[in-house]
């Protein structure tokens, strides 16, 4: 498996199923199930960028989009390659690296409280757990951790861990159960990826570890807060944080592909994503996820202070093209200038997106079911830059 993908989580992306192969081709999967809610104007390119997707090789794609126009959903390819059952517009969907912008959310809600310092040390929140070849907790911040800046080790990076769950070998280890403490052990055995505040990179163990910071400021884990303070108040039923439950609720199937078998495609929806916790378990579906970013631009989740920070962005310095990172959102410059905000995620067989004006009036969330073909960005291009001509 490739580095993108591994760093990526959660720009992680794997393979396998109950141990079967489907063997597949673009052919097989493109086209099938193509549809457009009500074929509402505006949405042509976003489901001309969606078809072709599923023409180089994604199985199936769903999106769903809000502006001022209202509510616009489209599908293409399919939810499952064996039943041929077409993606639908409520299919639910591990949605990865977006549980961190949820997570950084309650973290400002606890800073808004007067109830965490954002640059106090994480030492001082999880005295000693940071430590060892180099890392120190007592020199890393809490903002540090939101932004990436950390310089702490990516686990997903670990070269046992990628073996284990990255590799050919997570058709063995796909159901193991997994601590936070214990995936963090294993990011601290290497050393920092630089000196904290030095320079920029994606590191999905910041978000354990922002996961184990909100447990101990509330007394509950990371997902109870982030259900009692964002989820349920906005009636995001689709919405749930696994556990150790391998399921994805029906009908939609995650694929992938692996380099120790190439030219195969596995059926990879079920895995414990306990490893992945506060950096990308969660699982929901477009609606919810459009609800949420709503709900958080247009400053119901956090006061302003704590939006400006959130929305205060860094230079990714070359790691993600177009982007620039702030506390757990993305700014994403589409292929015509235009700047939006959100967040992408990809974990076994998912890949999601998530991005939309600063004001919450332009929303798209979008899942691609495989992870072994690009393209998702170039959807959300396709909706906010403007046809040619026009």
């Amino acid at each position: 498996m490739s580095r993108r993908l591994r760093t990526a989580l959660v720009g992680v992306t794997v393979i396998a199923a109950a141990g079967t192969a489907l063997l597949t081709t673009p052919a097989t999967a493109a086209g099938a199930g193509t549809t457009s809610e009500a074929r509402k104007p505006g949405h042509d390119a976003t489901q001309a960028a969606m078809d072709t997707a599923v023409a180089a090789g994604v199985p199936g794609i769903v999106a769903e989009v809000r502006d001022d126009r209202g509510v616009w959903k489209g599908t293409s390819g399919v939810a499952d390659l064996s039943t041929r059952q077409p993606r639908g517009h409520r299919d639910r969907f591990r949605a990865g690296s977006v549980t961190k912008t949820l997570v950084a959310t309650v973290m400002l809600q606890l800073q808004a409280e007067g109830k965490a310092d954002l640059d106090a040390s994480v030492d001082h929140y999880l005295p000693g757990l940071v430590r060892g070849n180099g890392h120190d907790g007592t020199d890393i911040t809490v903002r540090q951790l939101l932004n990436h800046t950390s310089g702490i080790h990516n686990f997903t990076d670990d070269a046992t861990f990628a073996k284990k769950v990255m590799g050919i070998d997570f058709l063995q280890s796909r159901y193991d159960d997994w601590t936070p403490q214990q995936v963090i052990a294993l990011a601290l055995r290497n050393p920092p990826q630089f000196e904290p505040g030095t320079s920029w990179k994606y590191s999905n163990t910041n978000y354990l570890l922002l996961g184990l910071i909100i447990e101990e400021l509330t007394g509950r884990p990371y997902a109870e807060e982030i259900e009692r303070r964002i989820t349920r108040p906005l009636g995001m039923r689709s919405t749930h944080f696994p556990g150790t439950d391998p399921h994805v609720p029906a009908p939609t199937r995650h694929y992938s592909t692996f380099t120790e078998d190439p030219g195969k495609t596995y059926d990879v929806t079920e895995l414990n994503p306990s490893w992945a916790g506060a950096a990308g378990e969660m699982i929901s579906n477009a609606a919810d996820l459009n609800r949420f970013f709503t709900a958080l631009f247009r400053g119901r989740l956090l006061p302003p202070a704590q939006l400006r920070q959130m929305t205060t962005a860094l230079s990714t310095e070359g790691n993600l093209p177009r982007q620039r990172y702030g506390l757990g959102l993305i700014e994403y410059e589409t292929t015509c200038g235009v700047k939006v905000w959100g967040h992408s995620g990809g974990i076994h067989g998912s890949t999601t997106q998530a991005f939309g004006t600063s004001d919450g009036r332009h929303m798209i969330t979008l899942n691609f079911n495989g992870d072994w073909v690009g393209g998702g960005k170039n959807v959300v291009s396709a909706e906010f830059c403007p046809p040619p001509g026009a």
